[in-house]
């Protein structure tokens, strides 16, 4: 997994699945994270659990974030959450441009390219999320679009693009258990780097998002181009979890 120069990362998203004591039980196991190896491991948490998750995991070796963001700074916007709000409790990490944002409410490229950009601005790194739909993947179509979700960011220039994280989710593999093989992650990911290397930013990470667990995840791994995993289900037990990092 990874070159030299790109270190694993493993981030668990939670999606909208915490309770208060639930999530309490799951960060305490998750703060005793010890690791073997130059592996970054981080969880992205509902917004009402950050003050939670910041005072668990803070002096841990696990990071946090959130979700999403508003592409906006502040203002009129009732139900947001600014990049400045997800500053105050330190968060290291957003998801952008997740395919269920992307298909509930209707993203755009753009806007998701917006997001990523007020998320830098903060000092938070933007998980920038890309993948083909089912019908998409059946019609060959995976590069074309993965390449038109990623344009907006890549036309931001080099100098932007090397300060986020890809995370490349097939949409037919999410929450389905029924993930790419290692073989159809690595070419995505192969395709994906060559777009990052001929905007300058080669060596920008990218992780495999989709019904990621641990049976599977040493065989993604050992691809050339996959830095790492965006983890749902398998995020939400501290065992399954750490035992992906642990790989």
């Amino acid at each position: 997994m990874t070159s030299t120069t790109r270190s694993p990362l493993i981030i668990g998203n939670w999606k909208m699945n915490a309770s208060l004591g639930g999530s309490m039980v799951l960060l305490q196991a998750l703060a005793h994270y010890k690791s073997s190896k130059a592996c970054e491991l981080a969880v992205c948490v509902p917004f009402p659990y950050l003050a939670q998750t910041q005072e668990v995991l803070a002096g841990s070796l696990v990071s946090w974030g959130a979700q999403d963001v508003s592409d906006q700074p502040q203002g009129a916007y009732t139900g947001e959450v600014s990049a400045a709000m997800l500053q105050d409790f330190a968060c290291k990490w957003v998801l952008v441009g997740h395919s269920e944002r992307r298909q509930r409410h209707a993203e755009s490229d753009q806007l998701v390219a917006d997001k990523a950009v007020r998320a830098l601005a903060c000092g938070i790194t933007p998980v920038f999320c890309v993948g083909e739909s089912d019908a998409e993947h059946e019609a060959g179509e995976a590069h074309d679009v993965v390449l038109r979700q990623l344009r907006p960011l890549l036309d931001l220039g080099a100098d932007v693009v090397k300060q986020v994280v890809v995370a490349y989710e097939p949409v037919w593999a999410i929450g389905t258990g029924k993930s790419a093989t290692p073989e159809q992650a690595q070419a995505v990911h192969a395709f994906i780097r060559e777009c990052l290397k001929q905007s300058g930013a080669a060596e920008v990470r990218v992780l495999y998002g989709g019904s990621v667990n641990a049976a599977n995840a040493k065989s993604l791994f050992a691809m050339p181009d996959i830095d790492g995993a965006l983890v749902g289900g398998a995020a939400l037990k501290a065992e399954e979890f750490l035992a992906i990092a642990a790989i």
